[in-house]
């Protein structure tokens, strides 16, 4: 154990002193720290330091709780934080109560691993007890911090607000995602976290102009980026984040509690009133964690595990029937399939969905996902009527003869009735039908209700052993951990849209997919530059980016329900290709990021088994970028065959063309990529 000690007369000096002892296990130390009086400390000050006291979190107590965040480049951010009830804040004027440090050192092992088999889980705590039963907790790991509060009363409480008044010393550049507008054009809460990423200087983000969702990326132009957002969310609603222009500062915004709602004619769930709260919840709990990953280099977001740290262990005690895998998409190609085995006219039928079955069977995909249009009405109440051209029960029947399993989608309204109306059960209907999972879509909110809706779906649908994608959904924040029975979620701009450039997805893996399994709805086999884009519903489903480039985010961007999103034929006709694709695992025992830089370029490498697989993709701004990798990672003592899809040397104008590459290597033998701009390079070695 390391405690780690400021001694008087060097404020910006850090010891440590090494306590050993054997243990076969992890042990959660709590420490009686010295009290060191420096000269010119704040008075009530606590300090808190990351295990290898590169991370400074110093706490202040006095008007109202702040705390500042520094490394040895100096500081990062302040903040002022704050939890308003109906009639009182907590944290302001605040009356110590007792403080306790403590150490732990512990692993983390989920269920359905999205970035590694064991996270590590190292940290120092500090836990800050105020009179009036409430207390702020900090947590300090080597590469962030995390805060949250605690309260300890009898019955409910109303909480009106929350405080997080992020302040930076200098001007930072935010990569953030605005919220969208409704349908009555005016910008509010009903985000749904698909809008193309903007680039914003602190300084320049007014206030009054429209607020942000998490999480946000902030580069402080100095070499350091924080990756903010928030983890266990429960019974509470989503923080967004508002600017103040000149003054540097961000401040926390809510989404009120929804009181009385209503549905359209069109299945839409419209809030009609709201409360003046934001949330009316338990008065002893813990409220949602804030964090922030602290990252030196650009790799280091690439691999960061904050949100599973933070997330509560698993609630399931059964776990052996939730199967992460790829799913056949067929949303987007229902009439791009051809070819001699296509003697139907294509559609929501039963003929289209065998072909499906077919190909998945063949190529070892778990899942075939039949998304929208197969009810009559997807708003009507359960269990829904079929189109008649679709015999869904022999459609199931015939995917488990082929050990396939069918993911239905559903619009959020009958889930909600299911959850809310005890006359319906429609997780008990379709799970007895058959039905291995369900793709949840259009919540399009992130009020308290329907962040307890994401709760409740997801422990009813255990309770029938089914898979959750959450579609049309706020970004994740660790419930895939206590339910992992939620395989992926969208909360993301993803490939759905025609015309996604690059040059937006290329902030994915340092944004998005940090925080949690994506659905982006990979795998077009129509690459194209953005020149030449044609593309679109009437047209052939074509994407932006070289072949390559999509091939890589297969290994890249992680989700355990991962989409294979183009038509059987097209696969069919490009079988190397093909073949790759399908081979890469949805979850993973060790992730190396290789190279990176934010917005240009991202390298991965990923283990599954004693297989890697590497997946890199670079931007829009220049025409080649070339890249020299080592293979350090690779056991020693051992020869390896790498497979790699590089772009080809057309591919900077046509994105369809790609080289195959095989060649043994070794341990510390060094790789040269090049990728081409909107390009990319997957490999494979084994």
């Amino acid at each position: 154990m390391k405690l780690l000690l400021c001694l008087p007369g060097n404020r910006n000096k850090f010891y440590t002193i090494i306590f050993y002892m054997n243990t076969f296990q992890s042990v959660t130390f709590s420490i009686m720290l010295l009290c060191c009086t420096t000269a010119g400390a704040q008075r009530n000050q606590d300090v808190l330091l990351s295990p290898d006291g590169k991370i400074k979190l110093a706490v202040s107590n006095e008007a109202k709780i702040s705390f500042t965040v520094s490394t040895e480049n100096g500081l990062l951010f302040s903040n002022e934080l704050g939890l308003h009830l109906r009639n009182e804040t907590l944290g302001k004027n605040p009356r110590p109560a007792g403080r306790k440090y403590s150490t732990v050192n512990a692993e983390v092992r989920p269920v359905v691993p999205f970035k590694f088999a064991t996270v590590k889980n190292h940290y120092n705590s500090l836990r800050l007890d105020f009179k009036g039963n409430y207390a702020v907790e900090f947590r300090a790991f080597n590469d962030g911090v995390a805060y949250r509060f605690i309260t300890c009363r009898k019955g409910e409480v109303e909480v009106m607000h929350e405080d997080c008044n992020l302040s930076f010393p200098d001007d930072c550049l935010l990569h953030l995602q605005y919220t969208g507008k409704s349908d009555d054009g005016e910008r509010g809460f009903a985000a749904i976290y698909e809008e193309p990423y903007s680039h914003v200087a602190s300084s320049k983000w007014k206030a009054g102009a429209q607020m942000a969702v998490l999480p946000m990326l902030i580069d402080n132009r100095r070499g350091e980026k924080i990756l903010f957002s928030e983890a266990d969310l429960d019974d509470y609603p989503n923080m967004f984040l508002a600017g103040q222009g000149t003054k540097n500062t961000l401040l926390s915004t809510f989404p009120p509690a929804p009181t009385e709602m209503k549905i359209d004619s069109a299945g839409n769930i419209w809030i009609e009133r709201e409360a003046d709260y934001i949330a009316k919840t338990k008065g002893t709990r813990e409220y949602p964690w804030r964090w922030f990953a602290i990252t030196r280099t650009d790799r280091q977001l690439l691999e960061t595990a904050m949100v599973a740290r933070l997330a509560r262990p698993c609630a399931l005690t059964d776990v052996a029937w939730i199967k992460p895998g790829q799913a056949f998409w067929d949303y987007i190609n229902r009439s791009t399939d051809y070819g001699p085995m296509v003697t139907y006219r294509q559609g929501i039928n039963t003929p289209t969905y065998k072909r499906y079955i077919d190909f998945a069977s063949l190529n070892h995909i778990h899942y075939l996902l039949i998304d929208a249009g197969w009810a009559k009405d997807h708003s009507a109440l359960p269990p829904l009527e079929v189109l008649p051209e679709l015999d869904l029960p022999e459609v199931i029947r015939y995917a488990k003869s082929k050990n396939v399993e069918i993911v239905l989608w559903m619009y959020y309204h009958p889930v909600q009735k299911d959850l809310y109306d005890d006359s319906y059960n429609l997780f008990e209907y379709y799970s007895q039908m058959g039905v291995a999972g369900l793709k949840i879509d259009f919540m399009d909110r992130s009020d308290q209700w329907i962040v307890n809706f994401y709760r409740q779906a997801a422990k009813e649908a255990a309770k029938n052993r089914m898979v959750i994608e959450f579609h049309g959904s706020y970004k994740p924040v660790g419930l895939e951990y206590e339910y992992p029975n939620i395989l992926s979620f969208e909360g993301v701009r993803g490939l759905e849209y025609s015309g996604i450039s690059p040059e937006n997805s290329i902030w994915h893996p340092f944004i998005r997919n940090v925080v949690g399994p994506v659905s982006f709805t990979p795998g077009s086999m129509l690459n194209t530059q953005p020149e030449h884009l044609r593309s679109g519903w009437g047209y052939n489903w074509a994407t932006i980016g070289t072949r390559a480039h999509h091939m890589a985010y297969y290994v890249l961007l992680e989700s355990g329900m991962q989409m294979i999103a183009d038509s059987p034929r097209r696969f069919e006709e490009n079988t190397d290709c093909a073949t790759f694709i399908f081979s890469v695992p949805v979850v993973w025992h060790e992730t190396r990021a290789l190279a990176a830089e934010a917005g240009q370029y991202a390298i991965v490498a990923k283990r599954n088994g004693n297989k890697w697989w590497i997946g890199g993709i670079a931007g829009n701004d220049v025409k080649n970028r070339d890249f020299t990798i080592d293979l350090d990672f690779l056991p020693k003592g051992k020869t390896y065959r790498i497979t790699s899809f590089e772009d080809g040397p057309n591919a900077n104008g046509q994105g369809m063309d790609y080289n195959i590459r095989t060649m043994d290597v070794g341990h510390g033998d060094k790789l040269e990529i090049r990728m081409v701009r909107n390009g990319g390079w997957a490999a494979v070695i084994e």
